[in-house]
């Protein structure tokens, strides 16, 4: 299989390049007063050699938007945000457009995960969306059995191919954020059959521990993937306040570019053939993993 290099960060990304301060909305602030840092963002991505643009609809969520008080925008925004990842696409003249769902609640937090049910249903209303646009449907961050199976089952509302990411605990990679057991999840896989599954937004280290697991495992055609975040932890904080924002969350000083390709070499060792970046994961990053998987 051949190697596909996902972008990185696309939240962070715009709360670096944006001129406001960021708020509990997020990167989703952006669609609304800034759309021409995404296009930017998803350019940068592409001229750096990324397969794949990620669109910036992760935390469009209805019960997000009430939140703020935007819930009549649920569904042009995520228009928006998937229409902005395939002009970028185009424009660049190859290339696939991931749409983007993020867990429903709030990342990390499984325990506020809605029940099964309305959690499909949650998940197959943006997947239905987004499909319009999307090559492929990205269901990020899912941090619990929970909340993949809603994702899954959702899943199923649409014909596109589906990439599963979940989040593993960044002390001990062989567990999600939930405490239960990463290996949980290949049950949910052999039933639904996505096409990937991968490990995203967890410290590098922790990935190491989950890839070396699922390469213990015969999971083909199953792809396998991995895309770790850039933050030294996931503080209390940002896990627990009401509005939390990224403000909270400290970038790693010793994730250079070239260190994290390292990274994304042992993950590839172990299976992976798709590779990327979460959060202040940067378009220098994946030059550097291009240069080193894809050189010409």
């Amino acid at each position: 299989m051949t190697l596909t290099i996902l972008d990185g960060s696309i939240g962070q990304e715009l709360v670096k390049r944006s001129s406001e301060a960021p708020t509990g909305l997020w990167s989703t602030e952006v669609l609304l007063k800034q759309p021409e840092l995404i296009l930017a963002v998803h350019a940068d991505y592409f001229a750096a050699g990324a397969d794949v643009a990620t669109s910036n609809s992760y935390a469009v969520h209805r019960d997000r938007m009430a939140r703020f008080g935007i819930d009549e925008q649920f569904e042009p925004l995520l228009m928006a945000a998937i229409e902005l990842a395939t002009a970028a696409r185009d424009a660049h003249g190859s290339g696939l457009v991931a749409g983007s769902i993020g867990p429903a609640g709030w990342s990390y937090r499984p325990s506020q995960a809605p029940p099964e049910e309305q959690g499909a249903e949650i998940y197959a209303e943006v997947a239905k969306i987004l499909s319009t646009h999307a090559d492929v449907l990205l269901f990020e961050t899912m941090s619990s059995v929970l909340e993949a199976k809603s994702a899954l089952m959702g899943s199923r509302s649409v014909s596109k191919p589906v990439w599963l990411a979940v989040s593993v605990d960044d002390t001990d990679g062989s567990k999600l954020r939930s405490g239960e057991d990463l290996l949980d999840i290949l049950a949910l896989a052999i039933e639904f059959q996505p096409e990937a599954l991968l490990i995203n937004c967890s410290v590098p280290e922790a990935v190491n521990q989950s890839m070396a697991i699922l390469d213990d495992k015969n999971l083909h055609p199953m792809r396998l993937g991995a895309y770790a975040n850039g933050f030294k932890k996931i503080t209390e904080e940002f896990v627990t306040g009401d509005d939390a924002v990224v403000d909270s969350l400290e970038a790693r000083e010793d994730l250079d570019p070239e260190t994290y390709a390292s990274f994304c070499e042992t993950w590839i060792s172990a299976g992976a053939d798709i590779v990327g970046g979460c959060c202040e994961v940067g378009p220098a990053h994946i030059q550097s993993l291009v240069e080193r998987f894809k050189p010409n």
